[in-house]
């Protein structure tokens, strides 16, 4: 069993309430939009991280961390990209290896809208934690908190962060 802290879209904005969740996972996953490498390097001083660049990230996070990460955890099958779409609209990107190759979990940002969405018809849980950074346009800081255990999905939390 492994307890996952997923974020997104921190804009270069880290704080100790996010910390504070950080220690409390196993793994943390950032789905883009990291910023600052000074957030991936406060979260990997702490925990282990899985991340992916987004569309604001420099050249620095596209060298450190891909564009999509498909990986398989505690027997559940995983996708992380910044830019996906969601059900049942999926982007160009990611429509046709959805539908052919589905992962269990498909994890995108991007939007800065928290979303949890099954997609019945390919089998994939989607989700979006929001965003836990404080530029963008949404109102409240999200994450999500979840545990994986013999390929289930479990014990699923949206963590708010407070205003922006």
């Amino acid at each position: 069993m492994k307890k996952i802290l997923l974020l997104s879209d921190t804009h270069s904005y880290i704080d100790s309430r996010i910390l504070h969740y950080v220690n409390e996972a196993d793994e943390i996953w950032h789905a883009g939009d990291i910023g600052d490498l000074k957030v991936t390097d406060a979260i990997e001083a702490l925990k282990p991280l899985r991340a992916v660049f987004g569309n604001i990230d420099d050249d620095k996070a596209r060298a450190t961390y891909p564009l999509h990460q498909r990986f398989n955890c505690e027997g559940v099958s995983v996708w992380i990209t910044h830019i996906g779409g969601y059900p049942p609209k999926y982007n160009i990107n990611t429509r046709d290896e959805i539908k052919s190759n589905p992962p269990q979990l498909f994890i995108c940002g991007h939007s800065h809208i928290l979303k949890v969405i099954p997609d019945k018809k390919n089998g994939v849980l989607h989700m979006n934690p929001g965003a836990a950074g404080k530029h963008g346009f949404h109102k409240v800081r999200t994450m999500l908190r979840f545990t994986l255990d013999s390929g289930n999905i479990e014990n699923l939390e949206v963590i708010e962060l407070g205003k922006k």
